[in-house]
């Protein structure tokens, strides 16, 4: 049976996706969430809210993700960082997996990934749980119905938690898989009922489409000054280092709070919702975010609460630190209503140092940036990877490795081009810890990051007194009005400087043997610049 509304030429049995139970198209979110109530995959939280949990895996599964090694990927994926698949064996798994799903009922939703025109992808996500079509919708961008007529997927992912794959026959690691083939556009998600794989897919896809387009797909958030895109910034930064909380400034425009794409025409979201981390979310220090924690439609994800309040527990990480809640963008007061920016003319790369050596900012040259960019240094926080427990450094390159199909300095030569064409001013901002490493330090205070942060989008920041960092060479403010001098130079957080000193030059090491891999491919500015 099929129900709502789509062109009767774009159904799933025009697709050879035959024998299914009902097949519900293009629910709008009131009819999406009373089916996730009715078939009992959550519970209706404070203001028609969704509250769920996702079983045994609350993370993203990067080492079940593989991509199919054809003739015409078999040169443009970066192997090292992606699991290969062989067509016969994404062809048993799509056979295996359509079997699996004869006779259940099936969500769809026709979508676009993409705020500009120019460069969208029409994507169909069919779901096996309704919730996971309340959230594919919330974070993609939702057509009008009239362009629902015609609609013609590009790509199609199947999510069906239900089928557990088999790594002999279906060529892959366990029983969960995500397997992407760009030959046949279909990714197929089975074993997990993480939504973020959905997401995290559809981003993974356009990474490797847009850069044959000329345009700079980036892991980041983006804001511009009110009234003028002109001046739009992008936040760099893996899960947890603070895209989310930093892009949602209520003195700037959000653009978006986790993907873009960097054009000639300027900067767009590629996503039209937000998925915020909610480990110790409060009204006082995040009051909009915290907002659609009870607003109609919000997904809850993996969050503890009453069962008869139905109170949202922000500090209990019980079933994973790495809790969240999925809203469309419009939850935001401030958010833009194109989703478009300019192009940007600060751009800020976050990290997490779990060591505590590095700055709360510093300003990177040109060459500098690039050196950080294909660096990727932060620290991998609770929850947002199975198996993650507590801060890891680690160095993901271009701030989002575990997307990213085609090698590095593929992305790293679109950015540098980018900020050469049309100029920015970088910087790279510690969200990390002070005073000490993970375990004896602190975080960083949010409060001086942000006062940092607005000091140099309006420019004031500028002006002020620079010196040289002696470990990594890149400029730090020597001070700023609002923020505690000692807090601009670690080494006098510490307690004990002789510590600082080691711990510096191991972090230094560790860049310096991270960064080899690059050093071959790279410009002579930026290898000029490279340390250790």
């Amino acid at each position: 049976m099929t129900t709502g509304r789509v062109n009767p030429s774009q159904r799933l049995e025009d697709q050879g996706i035959t024998g299914l139970g009902n097949v519900y198209y293009n629910l709008v979110e009131p009819a999406l969430i009373e089916q996730a109530l009715k078939r009992g995959e959550g519970t209706l939280g404070k203001g028609g809210t969704i509250l769920v949990t996702t079983g045994k895996y609350t993370g993203r599964s990067p080492k079940d993700k593989h991509v199919v090694k054809s003739d015409t990927t078999k040169d443009s994926i970066w192997w090292e960082n992606n699991a290969e698949m062989s067509p016969e064996g994404f062809d048993r798994l799509y056979q295996d997996m359509v079997a699996h799903m004869e006779g259940r009922d099936y969500f769809v939703q026709d979508l676009y990934a993409g705020a500009d025109p120019e460069y969208r992808l029409d994507v169909r996500v069919v779901t096996e749980l309704a919730w996971h079509g309340l959230f594919i919708r919330h974070l993609l961008r939702r057509p009008d119905r009239s362009e629902l007529d015609g609609f013609a997927p590009g790509f199609t992912i199947i999510n069906c938690p239900s089928f557990k794959a088999d790594p002999e026959k279906h060529d892959c690691r366990s029983d969960t898989v995500i397997a992407m083939n760009f030959d046949r556009k279909m990714i197929l998600i089975g074993g997990t009922e993480y939504a973020g794989e959905n997401k995290k897919s559809v981003f993974t896809l356009l990474n490797y489409l847009l850069p044959e387009k000329g345009v700079m797909p980036m892991h980041c958030s983006a804001n511009h000054a009110i009234g003028n895109p002109v001046d739009t910034a992008v936040f760099f930064g893996l899960s947890g280092t603070g895209k989310t909380t930093l892009s949602a400034d209520p003195g700037r425009t959000l653009i978006g709070d986790d993907e873009h794409g960097w054009s000639d025409r300027g900067s767009f979201n590629f996503e039209g919702g937000c998925y915020a981390k909610t480990i110790n979310l409060s009204a006082e220090a995040e009051p909009e975010i915290y907002a659609t924690t009870q607003k109609f439609g919000t997904v809850i994800e993996n969050m503890v609460f009453d069962p008869e309040t139905l109170d949202l527990d922000f500090d209990d990480d019980t079933l994973t630190a790495n809790m969240r809640c999925a809203y469309p963008l419009e939850f935001i007061s401030n958010a833009s209503d194109t989703a478009l920016g300019g192009h940007p003319k600060n751009v800020i790369m976050l990290t997490c140092d779990a060591f505590g050596v590095l700055p709360p900012i510093a300003r990177l040259t040109p060459a500098q940036a690039m050196y950080h960019f294909l660096s990727g240094f932060t620290s991998k926080v609770a929850g947002t990877e199975r198996g993650v427990t507590e801060p890891e450094p680690t160095f993901s390159t271009c701030f989002g490795a575990p997307f990213m199909p085609r090698r590095p300095e593929v992305y790293g030569k679109l950015l540098q081009e980018k900020i050469a064409t049309y100029g920015a001013t970088c910087w790279l901002v510690n969200t990390g810890w002070t005073g000490g490493a993970y375990g004896t330090g602190s975080r960083m205070p949010i409060k001086a990051t942000r006062a940092l942060l607005t000091a140099a989008l309006d420019g004031s920041l500028a002006d002020a007194e620079f010196r040289k960092d002696p470990n990594f060479g890149f400029e730090v403010p020597v001070s700023m009005q609002g923020v505690d001098a000692k807090l601009l130079d670690p080494r006098q957080t510490w307690a004990d400087q002789a510590a600082y000193d080691a711990q510096a030059a191991k972090l230094v090491q560790m860049f310096a043997n991270n960064f080899a891999q690059y050093a071959p491919h790279i410009d002579d500015d930026v290898r000029a610049v490279a340390i250790g």
